[in-house]
């Protein structure tokens, strides 16, 4: 039996995207040597973070 994680990972989420996201997105990899995941991870956390801000942008426009 594998190794028993503190923080399992169970969830999968898949999404599209297009061709110019995709290299966006591995740009963004190449720089900061994370994966996909973490960097997915980190937007989710700086959007949680700042959704009160952004929600106010956009009622605004």
């Amino acid at each position: 039996m594998g190794k028993m994680r503190e923080n399992p990972r169970y969830n999968v989420i898949s999404m599209r995207i297009s061709d110019e996201e995709r290299e966006h997105l591995e740009n963004i990899m190449e720089r900061t040597q994370l994966s996909i995941s973490d960097i997915m991870r980190e937007a989710m956390e700086y959007f949680a973070a700042n959704y009160e801000q952004i929600e106010q942008h956009s009622k605004a426009a």
